[in-house]
């Protein structure tokens, strides 16, 4: 039977450079190529083999993150193995924490960044494993 093997969630950006360098700078990410020119419009950001595409809009009203309609969501969710040396890596890096790090009730060590977009992105540890 056919397998899937990986994802890469998609989110809109106003200035895919931008986004991108603070993928890296923030939050330990890397990426190979920025597309587009003039104008940069797509790139992918990657880290321990998990991706996310950086897409460009002119229009900042389609930039809507998943929280401003639903209350405590996420536009990605990454899983990790170790959440707060994550978190204590990317604040020290300098990323907006917007959340936690903190225990959740259904037993998943996690915490959230903002990206300068409005994103909010998650990292969690699933306990007890």
């Amino acid at each position: 039977m056919p397998r899937l093997t990986a994802s890469a969630p998609m989110i809109l950006v106003t200035a895919v450079r931008a986004a991108a360098v603070y993928w890296r700078d923030k939050l330990g990410f890397d990426y190979k190529e920025i597309y587009g020119h003039p104008v940069a419009d797509f790139c992918i950001v990657h880290r321990d083999g998990q991706y996310l595409m950086l897409a460009h809009t002119d229009d900042p009203a389609k930039v809507q993150p998943i929280w401003q309609r639903r209350e405590k969501t996420s536009d990605a969710y990454f899983w990790c193995d170790d959440a707060d040396a994550l978190h204590a890596e990317m604040a020290g890096r300098g990323a907006t924490i917007d959340y936690g790090p903190c225990t959740q009730p259904y037993g998943v060590r996690e915490f959230g960044i903002q990206t300068p977009d409005g994103h909010d992105i998650s990292f969690g540890q699933v306990l007890g494993k």
